[in-house]
């Protein structure tokens, strides 16, 4: 309410105050995968995937191993590599699958690796059997502190007639899937190299 004057006459009332300019926001970058992993984030023995509460997994043995790289080809180093794959007879310990309670009891399915300073991993597993519609198949996942998302991918076995059936090979350009096929370096032994840009590089899935 106005106050009045002593002559009875109402004073103005006051103008509301200017606002205050507001300041211009700087947009700031997207936030990347955290944490950022200490030297020792991986435990020993998580990238042998045949022994699962000492106990020994059902199948034949083999080697993964590679090397990632970024796009100018530099290696990374204390980069984590995680797989995970059906046991020998196909099938995941998972209730996704239908079959899971037939699944190998013995082989857990899942392991984790960390690069060295040059860029390599290596894992101990079995060779997976095909799960129904795929061919076999193991999945990749990479994660380091530079990223700004989870990257996933998938590797095949040369060699493998289901390869050219299977939905996911398949829904990589025809001139690119040899990037998604292992290299058998030895017998048992894989080489599954990994780049995140550039040329050649590794074909990458959405979830």
């Amino acid at each position: 309410m106005n106050k009045r004057t002593a002559a009875g006459r109402r004073k103005p009332a006051r103008k509301p105050a200017k606002a205050t300019a507001r300041r211009r926001l700087v947009p700031t970058g997207e936030a990347t995968i955290g944490p950022f992993f200490p030297p020792r984030y991986v435990d020993a023995g998580a990238n042998d995937l045949t022994q699962f509460d000492d106990h020994q997994a059902a199948g034949e043995v083999i080697e993964i191993f590679g090397v990632v790289r970024q796009e100018d080809g530099a290696p990374l180093d204390n980069l984590v590599v995680e797989i995970w794959q059906a046991d020998a007879n196909g099938l995941y310990r998972h209730p996704a699958d239908p079959r899971h309670r037939e699944a190998d009891p013995k082989f857990f399915g899942w392991g984790r690796a960390a690069t060295d300073k040059d860029g390599r991993y290596a894992f101990r597993t079995v060779r997976p059997g095909a799960p129904q519609g795929r061919a076999r198949h193991i999945n990749v996942m990479v994660m380091f502190s530079g990223l700004m998302r989870i990257l996933k991918t998938t590797m095949f076995f040369p060699g493998e007639q289901a390869n050219d059936a299977d939905p996911v090979h398949r829904a990589v350009p025809k001139a690119r899937r040899r990037l998604l096929v292992a290299h058998e370096e030895a017998p048992g032994r894989y080489r599954f190299d990994v780049k995140l840009r550039g040329e050649n590089e590794t074909p990458f899935f959405d979830d």
